[in-house]
């Protein structure tokens, strides 16, 4: 459980770097422990208000086909850097934008991380 929250956690860092390396208006101050702060505040967030936000915007959510959860993941964006004084976003397009690829990349890397975690934990269960 613990391996997979480091993976989790590890995710979630590496696609908030790149989207400060690749959206100018998001940035990220100070080094490693400062980014996987952020990455433990955004976890957080996501995991209490997250829920929250995705049930009462369901109605909206389903009238576009989805596409309404860029915004609420914005919004959890901009409550994370609200709490943060090592993240600063800025407006509404670029926060939608960052959340964009927060996704992408966080699912890309979560994706090779996954597979390396299962095939760890064949081998550990073959022995």
């Amino acid at each position: 459980m613990f391996r997979y929250l480091l993976a989790r956690l590890i995710v979630v860092a590496v696609a908030l770097v790149v989207t400060a390396w690749i959206i100018p208006d998001v940035d990220i101050t100070g080094g490693v422990i400062s980014v996987l702060g952020v990455s433990v505040l955004f976890g957080i967030v996501t995991a209490l208000l997250g829920p929250i936000l995705r049930l009462l915007t369901l109605p909206l959510n389903v009238m576009t086909l989805g596409l309404f959860t860029l915004v609420v993941n914005a919004a959890l964006l901009a409550v994370v850097a609200g709490l943060s004084s090592h993240l600063q976003v800025g407006g509404i397009l670029s926060t939608i934008l960052a959340a964009l690829v927060i996704s992408i990349v966080a699912a890309i890397v979560d994706l090779i991380v996954g597979r390396a975690f299962l095939r760890s934990a064949r081998k550990e269960s073959k022995h």
